[in-house]
């Protein structure tokens, strides 16, 4: 997948093979001039929990799904990150942590957003390992 944007666009890499996916990467870098420690640092702009969505809410949040979808009762998770493709990161940890649907990721632009849902105990499993996911890494801090 690729997005071109004026300032922060994404393009998306996928294989069968990790070590596939990480060869890419680095032929890009190198094709750019540029090393990994110069990336910018992901920096959480919010993350917030809703729980106990009514059925007004999850009408509201599924009118544009197109797979997976909350239902009423569930509790909805909301970061948002900068920059946005960090969001993409964020919520494949979240997955791999627990039993949550991806209802959306925005992966481009300046701030990124993942919406999780899911029953409240995985949820509350999901999001500290999103949220770690992202301050775990290094690079450059955000100009002023």
């Amino acid at each position: 997948m690729q997005i071109v944007e004026r300032h922060f666009g994404m393009l998306e890499v996928h294989a069968d093979s990790q070590a596939d996916v990480r060869q890419a990467g680095a032929a890009i870098l190198s094709a750019l001039e540029l090393k990994e420690e110069q990336r910018l640092r992901p920096r959480v702009v919010s993350d917030q929990v809703v729980r106990h969505l009514d059925d007004h809410q999850c009408m509201l949040i599924n009118r544009m799904r197109h797979g997976n979808m909350i239902m009423a009762g569930q509790t909805l998770f909301i970061l948002e990150c900068e920059p946005a493709a960090y969001a993409a990161l964020a919520a494949n940890e979240a997955e791999k942590a627990a039993d949550i649907s991806i209802l959306e990721v925005r992966a481009f632009g300046s701030f990124g957003r993942v919406y999780i849902g899911g029953e409240e105990k995985d949820v509350e499993a999901a999001r500290p390992a999103a949220v770690q996911a992202l301050a775990a890494l290094t690079g450059r801090e955000h100009a002023s």
